[in-house]
């Protein structure tokens, strides 16, 4: 579709004049948010955004633009933007502010940042960092090389549920993450030679066309379907678009889908439909996993998903028969205490139908160049190995602490506020994070959270819910036309240009920038934003600097398919994964050394019909939140007259029989409880929407509403985090409850809505209820344990005879139970979000004993053990 544009109709220059207007050519990624990093045409006039268009010189999207880039103008040019740097003057809530200028609003964040340095310590400074902004390096960066802790977190995202499970998973398992091939990893998209469309594409609880998520364009899709005549099944508790156009739709009750994944596995084995040749070849552990599922028949699951038997064998029939399928999954199973194991069981059904790998199925996704544009930029480079092992929840579990997290855990900083433990945490750096709006489950308790630190700072675009809670300092941001910048994720690499000036917002690459240099000028030898772009591009092995790529706009690199067979995803350069046996491993032996279960397998949610019956007599629908809107993305727009007039309230989908019986009628207010709390959105009857679940939506603030406390833009009103819970995560530390609750839902009526939310928090205390006090890792909420994993973990072995040249920690000459080890303080194993190189050595494994690791990350075994003895 998009190679039928008549792309000599239009210019491929950087800019030019064109009918009054300044043309620019460049990419859009965030603020406003986004997942990905569509080609643009702005049109400027007198220095002022009037209009952009879609790129059709650009192949990532042919032109092709959501709504929220087509109403871009509307958000930049918003009369309500922050535009210069803020110092509160009233107590936190009160919304009042002092204008002040850049420089004093550094002094004052210089002042504070060194005040805790020399009282606390640099670790009781955290980063909070948000979702699609573009800050995924720039705000690693500030924390790891400006305010010298080793604390960067997702904001109170409990469980790190966004993508952080799947893809520290695929990284034991397959060795990278696995991404449907929609023709986006070459320049030539549809017309690569070797592409063929898929032939089924599984699309596992994403609704892909309205979130766009983890860099892919959810039109893709819609092309595939058009072009390729690609049939779907969807896996989904709602009738979404794609889901009305599938050739089978399975609706699971929210929380279950293990139980499918298993079932279609248990079909496909039992029915010879899996690759045997890729099988054969390139998949480790078959035989253990055949067993796993062996008693998960359709009939079972179906009990347990409430769906029929005839859609999961119909479903398991026409996946396994593709040439090729590929799978499309989403945050639904990041978002359950057990995603970990549904996201491994989801790797090995696409795994044994041979789909990796092969053109037209799921590629191996990598950072352009290899680009550490990510979680863990500047991490290695300034941070010494002491300080790098106070990294909160780095002993929250093994995945955590040998390398495999990204970050500190959002569940453990929110403790170490409460607590004081391991650590005090006394300031938060807020950079594209409106936490309590959006990220933090159990938001009434990390609004209390927030506002018991000394010092917090918010680097924003508007003034947010967040921000007056708990900034004092507020710096203005510049949306992504008034920043100068790279995007990878994944391919191609991308530059973001600065075309216009907004009053005296700042990019974040430059605020990180002033405040490196005045805190720690060694680590930032750069004059300019040009010179710090110009030194990630050198660090990537870029063979030019910003300025050519500006000019460029993007660029691809050449795409090879079955790297495997070819030796091109091994640092050994040996056919195989990237993986310890150098097989896709169905069977897990990383999760077997981390003492996890190394195969997939069931696990009902903490709270569900079968888990806390009780409780679900109380509480009888099963509550999912998070449901997308093609108008906002997660807290953002609200501001925006247009995205509010398609999408003035926010709305709960209830089945019409379900609202007959709780006399519920469609667009009547109601208020969806728990025994944590409650929120009002406005009912929305849905057919399609599976009997006896509800579908809540998330990030709702009212700008237009009062900004001071008790209100705070009414942000706890219409939130569905009142409901949700933190320190509830699976066995691995990964994976929380935000999908699969209990809930009930009735009218809002003048005798139950005297106290709105927002007062009971603000002014209150919330609601009483049960706090879960620390990390309970892969327990039921039902079993009321405060508990925490204890040492000693499982035996980790580094082999000493794969020694790499560079410098080696400091247990290089230690003799120790294990005898002498050298451990690189440059990781060889693949991290979540940085790419580091190299990986698991290829090295014959005994799945009942110890892994060896080559250059294990921060602590080896000798490390581990002078360190925790």
């Amino acid at each position: 579709m998009g190679t039928t544009v008549n792309k000599e109709a239009y210019r491929k220059d950087f800019h030019w004049e064109e009918d009054g207007f300044d043309v620019y050519r460049s990419c859009h990624w965030s603020a406003p948010g986004c997942h990905n990093s569509c080609g643009m045409l702005y049109y400027v006039k007198d220095g002022r955004l009037d209009h952009v268009e879609g790129d059709p010189n650009q192949p990532y999207n042919y032109g092709h633009l959501c709504m929220r880039c087509l109403n871009l103008p509307e958000t930049v040019n918003h009369p309500d933007r922050l535009k210069y740097p803020l110092k509160r003057v009233g107590e936190r809530g009160e919304n009042r502010w002092e204008r002040v200028s850049w420089d004093e609003a550094y002094d004052i964040i210089e002042e504070n940042v060194r005040r805790i340095w020399d009282r606390y310590g640099p670790e009781s400074i955290c980063g909070m960092i948000g979702t699609g902004r573009n800050v995924c390096w720039q705000n690693p960066l500030v924390c790891y090389a400006a305010f010298g802790t080793p604390n960067m977190s997702f904001g109170f995202l409990s469980g790190d549920s966004c993508m952080v499970p799947r893809t520290s998973l695929s990284f034991c398992v397959c060795g990278d993450l696995p991404v449907l091939d929609a023709s986006q990893f070459n320049e030539a998209r549809w017309e690569h030679p070797e592409y063929v469309y898929p032939e089924v594409v599984l699309i596992w609880g994403n609704n892909v066309l309205k979130s766009n998520g983890d860099g892919f364009f959810g039109h893709w899709l819609v092309e595939m379907m058009a072009e390729g005549a690609t049939r779907l099944i969807v896996v989904d508790p709602d009738v979404t678009w794609l889901a009305s156009r599938a050739e089978v739709h399975i609706q699971p009750r929210p929380g279950s889908d293990g139980a499918v994944i298993l079932a279609m596995i248990d079909v496909i084995i039992k029915e010879g439909l899996y690759d045997r040749e890729f099988v054969d070849l390139w998949c480790y552990g078959f035989d253990e996993l055949a067993e796993r599922v062996s008693e998960w028949t359709p009939e079972r699951a179906a009990e347990v998903a409430w769906v029929t038997p005839e859609e999961i064998v119909k479903a398991s029939r026409l996946f396994a028969a593709a040439r090729p399928g590929a799978l499309q999954w989403g945050l639904t199973t990041d978002m359950r205490v057990n995603g970990i194991s549904e996201a491994h069981g989801l790797m090995a059904l696409n795994a044994i139908c041979g789909n990796i790998e092969a053109p037209g199925g799921n590629y191996l996704a990598r950072e352009s160049y290899h680009m550490n544009l990510a979680y863990q930029c500047g991490y290695f480079e300034n941070l010494d190995a002491e300080m790098r092992a106070k990294r909160i929840g780095d002993d929250m579990s093994p995945m955590h602490q040998f390398g495999l997290s990204a970050t500190a855990s959002s569940d453990c900083v929110l403790e170490a506020i409460e607590t004081g433990k391991p650590y005090p945490i006394k300031m938060l750096w807020f950079q594209g994070n409106n936490t309590i709006a959006n990220m933090g489950a159990e938001a009434p308790r990390i609004y209390e959270a927030i506002r018991s630190t000394d010092f917090n700072v918010v680097v924003d675009v508007f003034m947010t819910p967040t921000a007056v809670a708990c900034a004092d300092v507020v710096l203005p941001c510049g949306m992504s036309i008034e920043r100068n910048s790279l995007r990878t994720w994944w391919t191609p690499l991308r530059a973001i240009s600065k075309i216009t000036q907004y009053y005296e917002a700042k990019s974040d690459e430059q605020i990180i920038l002033d405040l490196g240099k005045r805190l720690n000028p060694e680590a930032w030898p750069y004059e300019t934003d040009i010179d710090l772009l110009d030194a990630r591009l050198v660090e990537g092995g870029v063979p030019y600097g910003f300025k050519e790529l500006q000019e460029r706009v993007y660029d691809w690199q050449p795409l090879e398919y079955n790297r495997h067979v070819k030796g091109l995803l091994r640092p050994d350069g040996q056919p195989g994964f990237n993986t310890p046996t150098g097989r896709i491993e169905l069977y897990c032996t990383t999760l077997k050394a981390f003492g996890n279960d190394p195969l997939p397998h069931y696990e009902e949610p903490p709270e569900s019909p079968v888990s806390t019956p009780g409780l679900f007599e109380e509480y009888p629908l099963v509550l999912t939140t998070g449901h997308r809107s093609y108008e906002f993305f997660h807290s953002e727009h609200r501001q925006l007259p247009t995205m509010r007039e398609f999408h003035p309230d926010p709305l709960v989908d209830l089945n019409p029989e379900d609202a007959a019986d709780l006399g519920i009628t469609g667009g009547q207010w109601v208020w969806i409880e728990n025994q944590r709390g409650r929120c009002r959105q406005k009912a929305h009857l849905n057919p399609g929407l599976k009997k006896g679940c509800v579908s809540a939506e998330h990030g709702w603030w009212f700008p237009e509403k009062e900004a001071a406390s008790p209100h705070l833009f009414d942000v706890f009103d219409s939130n569905i985090n009142n409901l949700t819970t933190m320190m509830v995560v699976g066995d691995t530390g990964y994976g929380a409850p935000y999908k699969g609750l209990l809930c009930k839902v009735y009218p809002c009526t003048p005798e139950n809505s005297t106290v709105m939310p927002s007062v009971q928090v603000t002014e209150r205390g919330g609601w009483a209820y049960e706090r879960v006090e620390h990390p309970t890792m892969g327990k039921s909420i039902a079993q009321k344990a405060n508990y925490r994993i204890e040492r000693p973990f499982p035996t980790v072995v580094v082999n000493a005879a794969f020694e790499r040249a560079g410098g080696c920690c400091e247990c290089e000459a230690a003799e120790h139970a294990h005898g002498p080890v050298r451990c690189n303080t440059r990781c060889s194993m693949p991290m979540q979000g940085s790419q580091a190189p190299g990986g698991f050595e290829a090295m014959p494994i005994d799945p009942d004993g110890p892994l060896e690791l080559d250059n294990c990350r921060i602590v080896c075994s000798a490390c581990l053990a002078e360190t925790y003895a």
